[in-house]
């Protein structure tokens, strides 16, 4: 295939995932049935010109993506509906990782942030790990897996220069941990992150509102663990360590962040209570906006003669025809999670009705915990949380049936997809925390973060039991 048809190609992907963004915020907002079936084409054409461009293990999933189609086709009478929820959940992840993409797009030619990244970096070891585990969670609020892109490579290019190799090793894991963790931090609350946009979308009666106080106790336990751990085990050093200067710059490097932050925060929060319109939806309609504001912002700083609307508009061509299309495995990947998951979950519920599973007698408890270490123990042998949320969850007993309130059900779920980010080899965050540290994942999922989830996992049951009593 030549090059130029690869552009085309290219470009058709990226405009197919943008038209979904748009189908799909209509819908949030009101719209009526031809817009989800019009996103379930413009999704599923995207879907067959990757399946031809990305490897094997994606492929696979789009094979059995296709199997339960025809399965739900060939023994459903209702295979239509079920059909058109699987296709909702996978359009809407499609929709959601596309309108976070824009503000990842954003930042990666902000100097702002390349700044505040190496400042944090830069920090001496008394303070480093605290340092990057804020900024872990700072960045990935908004940059998502982009947070430990930028930090972690800055981190390594910071933990090279260092001459003693003992002084290296240790600090490059120490680092890239502080990143991680404060980063998966952040899926247990964050209304950016899929673990709650999906929570809150199949727990029945769940809003982020209601839920984030709780989850927002799991995201201190996960990163405040991780600080109190490096802490009791910092390595010791054969030999004295030397003296270090001081950073360049000050905290006042991260205001910039910290302002983007309240106005997305602000932004979402008022047009939601204004409109009524879910969290995600809100989203989906204030991230783009603010990514391309703050492009225009660089162009206008810029000054190269580049209009600052010829910037913009030349940013979101490259967005569409360039940066989207480079993240067409790991859309197949979690749009298909969500589609096998929902359809699984809906052609799964006759048999285990039939098997006479009566969750509903469970007590409550019982339940949380063991949702939460299914989720913990799949992502180990390779199942997205995703996947294992959408096919199991829609199976559970709603929670005013079990006697609980639907926010302890959605923190119970956060907590465990949170922590499988960090435990899990097969996670997009450990595969990257393993390039950087220049490891396998399996050694950074279960060796380097092994007594962190074994500690956090009896912590956050701990929690859990004890919400489910009060809440």
């Amino acid at each position: 295939m030549s090059a130029a048809n690869d552009r085309k190609l290219d470009a058709a992907i990226g405009l197919l995932f943008v038209l979904t963004t748009a189908l799909v915020i209509v819908i949030e907002w009101g719209g009526g049935p031809a817009f989800g079936w019009a996103a379930a084409a413009t999704t599923t054409l995207a879907l067959a010109v990757l399946a031809a461009r990305v490897r094997w293990s994606r492929r696979v999933f789009l094979l059995i993506g296709v199997t339960l189609f025809l399965i739900a086709i060939t023994t459903r009478p209702d295979w239509l509906e079920l059909t058109k929820a699987a296709f909702r959940t996978g359009c809407f992840i499609a929709a959601f990782f596309t309108a976070l993409a824009t503000v990842r797009s954003a930042a990666s030619t902000s100097p702002a942030i390349q700044k505040c990244g190496w400042f944090l970096a830069e920090q001496p070891p008394g303070r480093r790990y605290l340092a990057l585990t804020l900024g872990g969670h700072i960045f990935g609020l908004q940059l998502n897996y982009g947070a430990i892109m930028l930090l972690g490579s800055l981190a390594e290019m910071s933990a090279r220069r260092e001459p003693d190799e003992e002084i290296r090793r240790h600090r490059i894991r120490r680092m890239l941990l502080a990143i991680q963790r404060g980063f998966i931090s952040t899926l247990a609350w964050s209304p950016l992150g899929f673990a709650m946009a999906i929570t809150t979308t199949i727990v029945p009666g769940a809003t982020w509102a209601d839920a984030v106080g709780l989850c927002l106790v799991n995201s201190a336990i996960l990163a405040g663990l991780g600080y109190a751990l490096d802490t009791i085990f910092k390595p010791r050093l054969s030999k004295p360590a030397p003296p270090r200067g001081k950073p360049e710059g000050s905290w006042a490097l991260l205001k910039p962040l910290l302002a983007l932050l309240g106005i997305l925060v602000a932004s979402v929060g008022a047009l939601q209570l204004a409109t009524g319109v879910r969290v995600v939806g809100v989203v989906m309609v204030v991230v783009p906006v603010i990514a391309f504001s703050w492009i225009a912002v660089q162009g206008w700083n810029a000054k190269d003669g580049v209009s600052v609307a010829r910037r913009v508009g030349d940013r979101f061509v490259s967005f569409v025809t360039v940066e989207l299309p480079k993240s067409g495995s790991e859309l197949v990947l979690l749009v298909m999670a969500g589609f096998i998951g929902t359809m699984g979950a809906k052609l799964s519920a006759p048999v285990v009705t039939e098997l006479g599973l009566d969750l509903s007698a469970a007590p409550a408890w019982t339940i949380l915990l063991g949702m939460f270490w299914l989720i913990l123990v799949s992502g180990q042998i390779g199942m997205n949380p995703i996947l294992a949320v959408s096919l199991v969850a829609p199976l559970l007993p709603a929670p005013e049936v079990l006697g609980i309130s639907p926010s302890v059900m959605v923190m119970a779920i956060t907590s465990g997809w949170a922590l499988t980010g960090a435990t899990s080899p097969y996670t997009a965050s450990t595969l990257m925390v393993a390039g950087f540290g220049g490891v396998s994942a399996l050694r950074v999922g279960l060796g380097w973060n092994g007594l962190y989830g074994l500690t956090c996992g009896i912590t956050l049951c701990l929690w859990i039991l004890l919400a489910s009593v009060i809440f």
